[in-house]
């Protein structure tokens, strides 16, 4: 079957495809499913989401988060597929007892995990997948054996008292949640410390800073990521 489409540039393009499924789509599944995921865990408060926030809007079409599994009632507004997979609580153990999960933990009563079906899914989607964890979520995708190996980061805060005073100005914590906030902060801190725990290790002092060296980390992989579409569209 043969079918046409349209570049960037306005140049018609034509693509063998077998079962509805082209030949450049086939070739990048097959480039970037060698590219490795990226890993990256911080404490609440390290700003590690607000890096990652920065990174994905600057490159728009590089990176995708991994949607994870939980067994918890959609909210207001959430989709399946897209903010969680929404599965019943039979569905999750019976993906535990196939091996399914790369990681997974219990939150609230509810179960939660990142399954290596969408881990797949982004890499064959022709972006870097990027899987944000906890401390747990680090240690278990390490046992997991993964193929390529991801790559590890770590966004730490300058200092256990900084970080209590910038979860403090947030407003939301109450005494209770901040106290195992920090103790969560302060074991993952402790784990970030032991050698070859992670490949990088960015302390967010300067936000700026702490975004160009995730950035220069990132560099490489984007521009493999770039090599692989367009070795895929020869």
């Amino acid at each position: 079957m043969v079918s046409f489409g349209f570049t960037a540039a306005g140049r018609v393009v034509c693509l063998f495809s077998h079962r509805g499924t082209t030949i450049v789509q086939k070739a990048l599944r097959t480039m970037t499913s060698a590219l490795r995921p990226i890993v990256v865990s911080g404490p609440s408060g390290s700003g590690k989401s607000t890096l990652l926030n920065r990174l994905f809007k600057e490159f728009p079409d590089c990176f995708a988060f991994s949607v994870s599994h939980t067994t918890r009632q959609p909210r207001k507004g959430e989709e399946d597929g897209k903010d969680y997979y929404f599965v019943k609580r039979e569905e999750f153990e019976e993906l535990i007892k196939n091996n399914g999960f790369l990681e997974y933990a219990q939150f609230s009563g509810n179960m939660y995990g990142t399954s290596k079906m969408a881990v797949q899914t982004i890499q064959e989607s022709g972006k870097l997948c990027i899987l944000d964890v906890e401390i747990n979520g680090v240690k278990s995708i390490k046992k997991a054996g993964m193929k390529p190996e991801p790559r590890f980061i770590f966004v730490k805060p300058p200092s256990i008292e900084s970080l209590k005073s910038r979860l403090e100005g947030r407003g939301t914590e109450t005494e209770e949640s901040l106290k195992k906030r920090l103790e969560t902060a302060q074991e993952a801190m402790d784990y970030a410390a032991k050698p070859g725990a992670y490949d990088h290790i960015i302390v967010n002092d300067d936000f700026d800073v702490a975004y160009e060296k995730l950035r220069g980390i990132l560099l490489e992989d984007i521009a493999e990521l770039k090599g692989a579409k367009h070795k895929a569209r020869k």
